[in-house]
């Protein structure tokens, strides 16, 4: 690998990473604590003996956060892979449906779509995207018929040492694998952690001063809507979240008056 190339990967991070913070940092300011109270599970906080209010609290913002910073992060690294392939396989956006990637390598025609990790769908969405190379492989041949096509699922990160699928409709390179692929160095995998920490420090002090007024002000309301004399009240937040008529804002204030 040239120096070029890690030179290109450590600039693309420290360019593009300051959005992930971003994202990272407006997911949390735009969350609302009943939007939140209603998409998780309150029987799993109960059953783990949850009676602090600012312990449910931080439970749901750490839950919610956790899953919006995976799929943030995700498309940071799905970018990076298209950079590196652009550069080192000449790769091209492909104009397939559920196709990221073409480029061409020793006489082969590569079709690659790019997932953040290795455990990125069920069996739907995986039959989704073999129908997308099997389409993509037909049109390609119609133009060329003996052109050898290989489809690949590149994951940025895992492992998975049983790369062949699906007695041979595609391949799935994870992790160093992946990287291996698209730049031709084993090591390229290793290159791309030593830049993330550019201004994490900053970013992250930033993030958990929204993030501590946040749960100071969820904790607040949570006590105020959803708790009786400091105690949860099991009741009215499985109402709120499972009954088939939601009670009302109005209502739940009431009835803490």
């Amino acid at each position: 690998m040239s120096n070029n190339l890690i030179d290109l990967v450590h600039n693309y991070v420290k360019e593009n990473i300051g959005d992930f913070h971003s994202r990272r940092l407006e997911s949390l300011k735009s969350l609302q604590l009943n939007k939140i109270l209603g998409r998780k599970n309150p029987y799993l906080f109960k059953a783990k003996n949850i009676t602090r209010a600012q312990d449910l609290v931080q439970s749901l913002l750490n839950a919610h956060l956790s899953s919006q910073e995976e799929g943030i992060f995700g498309v940071f690294l799905e970018g990076l892979a298209r950079m590196v392939a652009q550069h080192s396989c000449n790769a091209v956006k492909s104009s397939a449906e559920g196709i990221d990637l073409e480029f061409e390598r020793a006489g082969k025609r590569y079709l690659v779509t790019i997932k953040s990790g290795p455990n990125w769908g069920n069996n739907d969405q995986i039959n989704r995207m073999r129908d997308n190379f099997a389409k993509a492989k037909k049109i390609l041949k119609t133009n060329n018929p003996d052109i050898e096509i290989v489809a690949i699922n590149g994951c940025c990160y895992g492992r998975d040492n049983r790369p062949y699928k699906a007695n041979g409709d595609y391949f799935k390179y994870c992790g160093q694998r992946f990287w291996q692929f698209i730049s031709g160095n084993d090591s390229l995998y290793q290159e791309i952690i030593k830049p993330l920490g550019y201004m994490a420090k900053k970013r992250n002090d930033e993030f958990r001063k929204k993030y501590d007024q946040i749960l100071n002000v969820f904790t607040e309301k949570f006590l105020a809507e959803y708790c009786d004399n400091g105690l949860i009240n099991w009741k009215k937040l499985l109402e709120y979240n499972s009954a088939v008529n939601k009670p009302s804002q109005r209502r739940i204030n009431r009835e803490n008056t």
